[in-house]
């Protein structure tokens, strides 16, 4: 076996013009339904968690605000988390939804090959 062949025929591969295949257009369209709600669920998830760990923070007395504030506050931050996830699930349906005809019209085209 030449490994020689093989080495240039994986990097001319990266050179090569690439051609857009119903598979890549596919995953595309699928990320764009699905990233919207990924990208906000991570970002609630982590600023409600920095507020409930301040809360936490305020109600042990490690920085000044008091103990009912640091529970109000800690409090905001649980709900956030907790409504987090429903959140995600409702955003994840409507991206779904909005790319649904475009999504199964590829695939039909691709599994009819």
């Amino acid at each position: 076996m030449n490994t020689d062949k093989i080495i240039a025929e994986s990097i001319a591969k990266d050179y090569a013009p690439k051609e857009n295949s119903k598979i890549k257009a596919l995953k595309k369209l699928d990320n764009r339904a699905k990233l919207p709600a990924t990208v906000f669920t991570y970002s609630c998830g982590i600023v409600s968690a920095l507020i409930f760990g301040t809360g936490m923070c305020m109600a042990m007395g490690e920085i000044g605000g008091g103990i009912v504030m640091g529970i109000v506050i800690g409090v905001i931050g649980m709900i956030g988390c907790g409504v987090n996830y429903p959140l995600y699930k409702r955003m994840l349906e409507k991206g779904k939804k909005k790319y649904a005809y475009e999504i199964v019209q590829l695939a039909r085209e691709i599994s009819d090959k």
